[in-house]
């Protein structure tokens, strides 16, 4: 395979847009695109802890994961009447990667709620929402630091995400759907901007996968992570 069906190389990210500011009203928001999959994230920063954490002195960063119901090809139904196993797994996902790299008890007794809503989806819909979500993060943080509700910053390092994979025996950076859906292994990675691990999912769809693979697979998320810890670097800049 040498290109894939939108033009790109094996090793190469879809195009990454990061635009910070996108909610006018939260403390910290960001609209991420990548490729056709578009994800919102919103931080909102809240004087409360739940119950089994109070007295603690330590506060708490969770999230909450979303799709709108024309996100995709066909309209999914929003998860109000029960509860949506995968998005579940997704949010809790997010929110304990962020957490890896967070000094909560630098925040005292609060709670910053990452709210990630994906507006169009063509794969990579979890590791896209970490990647802003930690952009969300950050400037919620700066929000608070400009309150004066900090006596230190609280966020370690940064943390991204990305999916590879094997489709037609060939490894792929950055699945988009179409090829997410025929991949004989799939895997996500999440990682801190100093690559230190948070966590790799990886699955076998089809034929179990040998030790060798699976050491090309990190090598060409790592590549791929490098990438966008550098596009976050900029958007935090800009």
């Amino acid at each position: 395979m040498n290109t894939r069906n939108d033009g790109r190389a094996w090793n190469e990210l879809r195009q990454v847009e990061i635009v910070r500011g996108a909610a006018k009203f939260a403390e910290g928001s960001c609209r991420i695109s990548m490729g056709d999959t578009v994800v919102l994230v919103t931080a909102t920063v809240e004087e409360r802890v739940p119950p089994w954490m109070k007295g603690q002195g330590t506060g708490w960063v969770t999230a909450e994961y979303g799709m709108l119901p024309r996100s995709g090809k066909d309209r999914n139904q929003r998860d109000t009447l029960r509860p949506n196993g995968r998005n579940m797994e997704i949010q809790r996902l997010i929110g304990r990667s962020l957490r890896s790299a967070f000094d909560l008890a630098a925040i005292g007794e609060r709670t910053i709620t990452l709210d990630c809503d994906v507006l169009q989806a063509d794969g990579g819909t979890r590791t896209a929402s970490i990647t802003a979500a930690c952009i969300a993060l950050r400037d919620a943080i700066s929000w608070m630091k400009s309150r004066r509700m900090l006596s230190r910053d609280p966020m370690r390092e940064m943390i991204a995400a990305v999916s590879v994979g094997i489709v037609g025996g060939q490894e792929l950076l950055d699945l988009n759907y179409e090829e997410d859906a025929r991949a004989a292994v799939d895997m996500n990675l999440v990682m801190t901007d100093s690559l230190r691990y948070v966590e790799v999912q990886g699955t076998a769809e089809a034929e179990p996968f040998e030790e060798e693979k699976f050491a090309r697979l990190i090598g060409l998320g790592k590549l791929g992570l490098k990438q966008l810890f550098q596009i976050q670097r900029d958007a935090l800049e800009s």
